[in-house]
Formats: C-alpha cells, structure tokens, sequence
C-alpha cells in the first residue's frame, strides 16, 4: 500500500492563491520564456472587475469561485534528518502551502489602449 503523507505548515491558516486563465497564448519576446517574467498589471474597478494591462492591450474579466478548489503541494523526498523516533525513514511528504479556490477569467480578446493624442490646427 502506498502511503500519501499529506500536512499543512501553517497554524494561522493556508495562503491563499487565485488562477489566472486567459484566451489564446501569451509568447515571450525573447527566447528566454515567461517563468520569473512581469506579464502585465492586474487592477480592479470600482464595482469588483479584475482589468488585466498588458503591454499595450487591455482586458476585462470576471472572478469564477471554483466548485472544486485545488491544493499547491511541495513534494519533500527523504533525507538524513527525516527519520521516525524509531530512526526509520518516512519516506516522501507532500506540504500543502496554499488553496485555490477562485480563479479570474479573461475570455473576452484584448482590446488595444488608445490614448486621446490632440490634433494640431
């Protein structure tokens, strides 16, 4: 039988995350990828609405709670220290750091920012 060690750190209560799920695809501008990268500046309106900047391009969404919510586990694997008071091995734990239980979506196309530029008489 295989044993999933499941434990949370926190006593004060997990983070909590949101999802992000956009339209299409989102492609570097170099070759070095998005990992660590800024994608854009999320905002909310008055009245709630996530608006996503990216770039030169705006976007509008909604928040969606999640019927299921996900969990973000880290996989600790065994080492020297994590030994039983019988000083056997517990073998691999998964750590849970944060819930997602809402996620925003963006499923409209981005909608390019005009600025008003005065025209010269």
């Amino acid at each position: 039988m295989v044993q999933i060690v499941i434990s949370s750190a926190r006593a004060g209560g997990l983070a909590e995350w949101v999802l992000m799920e956009l339209q299409g695809e989102i492609e570097a501008r170099y070759s070095t990828g998005l990992a660590g990268n800024l994608l854009g500046d999320l905002h909310y309106t008055t009245e709630g609405i996530p608006v996503l900047i990216v770039g030169h391009h705006i976007l509008y969404g909604k928040i969606i709670h999640l019927e299921k919510p996900f969990a973000v586990l880290v996989k600790h694997t065994p080492g020297d220290q994590d030994c039983d008071e019988l000083g056997r091995e517990t073998g691999t734990r998964y750590l849970v750091t944060a819930l997602i239980k809402d996620k925003i979506l963006f499923k409209t196309r981005p909608k390019p920012i005009i600025t008003s530029v005065p025209k010269k008489v």
